[in-house]
Parts: structure tokens; sequence; C-alpha cells
């Protein structure tokens, strides 16, 4: 009975399959908007031989049909209308134009309109990567952009490191240059200057050349058509910017230009010929439909305009996409999901004397089992670089005249405002340091300004002489030393302060008391330190009062209000048992003692603040035996009181110690703090990011994070009024009435912040 429903079961999907191939269509026909007759005959002759191939399933017929372009684009429209759709077309090649670039994007939005997939051989503009605008575009050609990976090769071949960037200011432009930003970021490249020239401006104003001469980077990529390069070039030569010591890696449409200066490095796509790609694109076209045969059920294209769109339109152009080629007449071929060619071959050329031509490298697509293209020199003694030299360029120049940052902090640096008209004082050492706008160095607008004198401006001042160079000094933007955050809410952190300056290009160097910690040392680079200062603990100090009653300080006013009290009380008992005793001086009649000689009230007094006051008592002891009792009870109560208040006395006045202290970062009160105990650190400092790096101190930084305070000063007031901080290092000027507590030696953090 198994077997029975087994063999039920797979008659059942052998029917349903037959039926499916027997739905789709058998006859398939792809149309050319072709550059010419002799291509249209190349490409019915590309569809017939792939006809009569093993490619598509066997009963498949696979014809062709074909129209010229027209340079008019609105026509060519018409024409697709009219002659392509109308033959129920599954797929458009649409090759070269002819003098006009509108035509193939004519084409491709009509065709779009309907779903009916095109295949360009030309079209290398970014606007056909738009699937918004061309949504069932795809082409055998790279994009202009993808110029930008063998560019960031060569660059990183030849270990350069900073780059400047000149680019039309069109939708080709700036897609080269979001590019360029991603992947000169993955590579540890910078890209110093970015400079866009509006296209057809044939005069080029002086700041445009400006900002690439100030720059450090001699390297300049340049993204721009053959006339606006043409530009870029004259006026570029004029002021020798293509000249000795510099580079110029071009695109491939300024390497067409005739006044291309010699010694520049540019790309040439291998593979151009229309017929390679006409053949490719043919049998991409014919695999596509083969598989799609095999596992969808195909719907008919329209056969006129004025119908809907095409069912099946969307999933065959997904197909076309996943189609590879290992060896294609123009190479590997693969396209990604914005329908563009991967793996292009290109060709690394070098203008020489003359003008000329020369192949100098090549760039090919990854082999097996890897993804990124290969780059190939034959020989880096064959460039010629710009000036005529063999030697590779280093690609950046020293300015003699530095771009110093600097931040206020005392006693390290110090700063005083200038009043108008005022200059700062070469007798003092003051060196001028005014605070710049956020627009600087583009915009030299001074918000304020001031003088800079210190520690840091002399070490400054004799380097320079050292070195010889010159500086121009200025205070941080921001008035941060510099952290890594997040900015804006937005997922990509970013430095501020002097090291952002840095890294920015505002500043070329930084003179201030900056700790080195691993976050900042893997973008700048830093000098020897100038003072080595682990973490301190800053606390409060305990309040010691010592004035006229600080004696008092032992007992509490209780205390030494029932002393007194006991005092005289003792004396009255003793006066009373004495004068009333059987015993007493006062009745003993045979007695030679006088009535004088009895304790009257004044000697008791005497006798008890004797006893406590440890004075000798030569008369006036007490005669009774009761009374006699009293006394020895009292001399021994007083020795216990003048026992415990002389030795608080030498607590409260002797040991100054303060009531709490810290004992490391790994007091339990730090640890665990109580809600009435608070502790914090200055923000974006260097302990800051210590702490924020340290996973067994994540209760602590989370304990301080809400409470971080912006400047040292502003910590070391907070000490004063009860807070607890921890930072490496106090102003020895303000750093009154705290004490220190040194954190382990194993943390040592190298400047003061």
């Amino acid at each position: 009975m198994g077997l029975f429903h087994l063999t039920s079961i797979l008659l059942s999907v052998l029917v349903l399959v037959l039926r499916v191939k027997a739905e789709n269509p058998t006859v398939y026909t792809v149309a050319g908007v072709l550059s010419g007759e002799d291509k249209q005959v190349l490409f019915e002759g590309a569809v017939r031989r792939i006809g009569s191939s093993d490619i598509l399933p066997d009963g498949l017929i696979f014809n062709s049909t074909t129209i010229l372009m027209n340079p008019n684009p609105i026509r060519t429209a018409l024409a697709v209308c009219d002659n392509l759709i109308k033959s129920k077309v599954y797929a458009v090649v649409v090759s070269h134009s002819q003098g006009n670039e509108l035509s193939p994007a004519s084409v491709s939005y009509t065709c779009g309109f309907y779903d009916i997939p095109v295949i360009g051989l030309s079209a290398r503009d970014t606007v056909f990567s738009d699937k918004n605008i061309h949504a069932s575009f795809l082409r055998t050609l790279p994009p202009y952009s993808h110029q930008v990976d063998v560019w960031i090769k060569l660059v990183a071949l030849f270990g350069w490191k900073s780059v400047i960037f000149i680019h039309t200011n069109d939708r080709d432009g700036r897609s080269v240059l979001g590019r360029l930003h991603n992947l000169a970021e993955e590579n540890r490249i910078e890209v110093e200057k970015t400079v866009e020239h509006e296209p057809g401006v044939t005069n080029l104003t002086h700041s445009f050349l400006t900002e690439v001469r100030e720059a450090k980077s001699r390297i300049v990529l340049m993204y721009a058509n053959a006339e606006d390069a043409a530009v870029i070039f004259h006026a570029a030569g004029s002021v020798n910017l293509t000249g000795t010591g510099y580079v110029w890696i071009v695109s491939e449409q300024a390497l067409t230009v005739e006044n291309r200066p010699d010694g520049i490095l540019g790309l040439q796509l291998s593979h151009q010929e229309e017929q390679a790609h006409i053949m490719d694109s043919v049998k991409v076209i014919a695999q596509a439909l083969g598989d799609m045969y095999e596992a969808e059920n195909i719907t008919e294209p329209p056969s006129s305009c004025g119908e809907s769109t095409w069912e099946t339109g969307k999933i065959f152009y997904k197909y076309l996409i996943q189609q590879k080629l290992s060896r294609g007449k123009t190479g590997r071929i693969a396209f990604d999901e914005s329908g563009d060619r991967l793996y292009a071959d290109y060709e690394i050329i070098n203008i020489q004397k003359g003008g000329r031509k020369v192949t100098v490298g090549t760039c090919t697509p990854p082999g097996e089992g890897k993804h990124e293209m290969e780059l190939n020199l034959k020989n880096e003694t064959t460039i010629i670089w710009p000036g005529g030299s063999v030697e590779k360029p280093e690609g950046y120049v020293i300015s003699t005249e530095l771009k110093v940052v600097t931040i206020e902090d005392k006693p390290f640096l110090w700063v005083r405002k200038l009043q108008p008209g005022e200059n700062c004082s070469a007798e003092q050492k003051e060196v001028f340091c005014p605070r710049p706008t956020s627009s600087f160095p583009a915009d030299r607008v001074w918000m304020e300004e001031y003088c800079c004198y210190g520690y840091c401006v002399d070490m400054l001042v004799k380097l320079a002489e050292k070195v010889n160079f010159t500086f121009e000094l200025h205070l941080t933007i921001d008035g941060n030393f510099g952290s890594y955050d997040r900015r804006n809410d937005s997922t990509k952190r970013e430095w501020n302060g002097m090291i952002g300056e840095v890294i920015d290009g505002k500043a070329d160097m930084i003179v201030a008391p900056l700790t080195i910690n691993p976050e900042r040392a893997e973008f700048i680079d830093f000098s020897k330190p100038f003072k080595y200062q682990g973490i301190t603990i800053l606390e409060k100090k305990g309040v010691k009062t010592s004035n006229l009653t600080s004696f008092l300080q032992p007992f509490e006013n209780t205390l030494w209000g029932l002393v007194l009290f006991c005092v005289h009380l003792v004396a009255l008992v003793l006066y009373l048992l004495d004068r009333f005793s059987p015993f007493g001086r006062f009745k003993l009649p045979q007695s030679d003692e006088t009535e004088e000689d009895a304790l009257n009230l004044s000697t008791a007094l005497w006798f008890s603040w004797g006893v406590i006051l440890n004075s000798g008592i030569g008369e006036g002891t007490p005669r009774s035996f009761s009374a006699r009792v009293l006394g020895m009870v009292w001399a021994g109560f007083a020795m216990i009181i003048v026992a415990s208040y002389t030795a608080n006395l030498a607590a409260f006045l002797v040991l100054d110690k303060p009531q709490t202290t810290i004992t490391g970062i790994n007091d339990a009160r730090l640890r665990n703090p109580q809600e009435n105990f608070t502790y914090a650190t200055v923000k974006d400092s260097a302990v800051d990011m210590y702490f924020r790096r340290q996973v067994e101190l994540s209760t602590m930084y989370r304990t301080m994070e809400g409470k971080n305070l912006h400047s040292t000063e502003e910590a070391i007031l907070s000490v004063k009024n009860g807070y607890i901080v921890l930072a490496t290092t106090c102003k020895v000027v303000v750093c009154k009435n705290i004490a220190f507590v040194s954190v382990a030696s194993s943390v040592v953090l190298h400047t003061v912040r």
C-alpha cells in the first residue's frame, strides 16, 4: 500500500512539472538597439549560435529582432514601442549611442515601464544604478565610480597615506566621492582635501588652486569628464601642480584629453569591443531564460505599449543579475544587486614623454576563492612620474609653518585674554593664541584673542628653534582634549577636541599636557612624554579646628557639667558627714584640735577640687570614717576622669588624620558606593576613557558617568564641596585642603590628562 501511494505522488509531481513546461512559451525573442548595421548582423548571428547550442532546453526557439539607435531619444523610444515591444521581446540589448547620451536612457525608461530587462553595452553613468529610475537595467560595463577600487589599491601599494580628491560637482562625481571615502576609511587612507569643480566652468578661481597647493599631500586623484579635465590640467600646469613631487591618478575620460601632462597615471578598461559585449550579453540572457524556464511559470511579454506591465519581467531580471560567466569574451562576468558589472579588467596607463600611453600594470578579477581584485605592476622603474622623475615620489611635503593647537591647562599652559588694542608681551614670553571659529582654517576669524604662556609654550618655542620651523598657535575650538564618541545620535564615532582637529587637518600638531592612551594612539602619533603621572584620588581633608576652647573637646558639654556638679556635691557631702559624724572634729571634746581645724564647707571644696586636679592637700582632710571612705571613692573617680581626659586630649590635639581616607581604587566604598557617597572624574578625560575601557571597573564607570565634570578646575572645586574625584593631575595653585591617595602602581598614564 505504501509503494502505491509513493508512486502516485511521484506521478502527480511529474504531471505538474510537465504542465508548467507545457504552459511556458517555446519561442523567445530578444531585441537589440544597436549602433550600426554590422552590429545588427553580429547580434543576430550570436542569437542563432546560442539557439543552436545546448544552453537552452530542447524545443525552445531563440529569435532576435533589431533596430538602429537613433540620436533623437524620443524617436528611439517610439521605435522601441513600434518595432520591439510589438514583437514580444523578453530582453533588450542597447548599444553605444551616436551623438546623444540620452538615447540609451530612453530605451531603459520605455522598457522599464513594462518591466522588460535591458542590458547596456556602453552606459557607465551612475544614474543607471538607481533602481528607482532604471528599475530593470543591467550592464556589461562597470560604472565610472568603480575606478575608485583600483585607485585605492594603487595608493595602498605605493604606501601613500593621504590624498587630495578633485571631482566635478555632478551625480557621477558625487558617487565617486562617496565610494572613495568608504574605501579610504577601510584602508586607513586620509582624504586630506576634497575640491569640487563646477562642470562647464572654464576659468578656475585662485582659491581652487590654493587649496591644492596648501595641502600636505601630493597625491591627487581626479574624476572629471574630458572637457572639465582639460580645464583642470591647464590651470594646474600654470601653477606647477603637475611638476616634480606630485602624483596624478585620473579617470578614464581625463586620460583621453590632448593636454594631459606627462607622468600621470590613469585607467583604461580592457575588452571595450562592442562585438565581445554583444556576445556576452546574449549568452547571459540565454542562461537566465534556461534557468527560469526550468523553475518558473513564464507569461508572455506585452505586445504593445498600451498593455500593462509584464508579470514575469521582475522575476526574469533577478535571474539575469544572478548569472555568472567565468570565461566570457570580456573576461569574468558577474553583477551586483544594482545590475552593475563586477570583475572588470583594467589596464594601468602611464603617460610618458610625448604623450605616449604605456601600460605599466593591470588590475584583474580575483581568482577562485578570492574576493578582491588583483593589482599587478610590471615594474615600478618603468613608471615615469611628473617632472620626468623615475623615483617614486614621497607623496607628501612637510610644511615649514605648522598649525599648532593647544588648550588652557594650568600650570602647564596659562591663558590671558587680550584687551582691545593690546599685544602679547615678549618679555613675559607670551605667544598670541586666538580661539578660532568652527570654519577654521578656511575662514581665519577669531572668536576671542588670547596670549598663551607657560611650560608648553616655552617648549614649543625651543622645539621650533631646534627643528627650524615656524608655527601658528591657536586654542582648541570646542575646548576639549579629545574623546572618541558618537555625535548627534549617529552610529559613526568621531573625535572631538584637539585630536579631532589634527585628524580633520585643522591642526598639524598638538602641544599640551595630553595623556597617551590606546584609543588616541590608534589615530595620532605621540612624542615621548614630558611627565609621567598615574591616577590620583582627590578627597577633601577633614576640618581641623584649634582655638582657646580646644582643651574642652575630649568631653561633651553634658559630661563637663556633670563633673562640675559632682565636684561640688562631693564637697557638700564631705562637709555634712564630717560635721554630724560622732567621730568628727566637731564632736570630740577631748581633742586638742580647735574648731578652726574642723572640715568646714570651704575646706571641703578645696579638698574636692584638689583631688580631681591632682594637687597636694596639706590641710582640711576629713576626720570621720564615713567622710574618708567617700574621699577615697572620689579620688578613684577623679583618677579615671583625668586619665580619660588626658588620652582623648592627645587624640584630638596631636593626631591630625582625616576622618575617612580612601585606600585606593579597590576601596570597598568606591566599588560599592552608598547613596550618600559620591565620586566622579573629568568628562572625556584619559581617566574617563580608562574606566570605560576596563570591564572590571564597569560598575564604577556607571556610577561616575552621570556625575562627571567638565574641567579639572571644576572637579577640584567639587572636591572642596564633598566630591571624591579620580584624576591624573591636580593644579598646584588650587589644590589646597585636599588629600591625595595614589592608586596601584600598575596603572600609569603618561601625561596629565
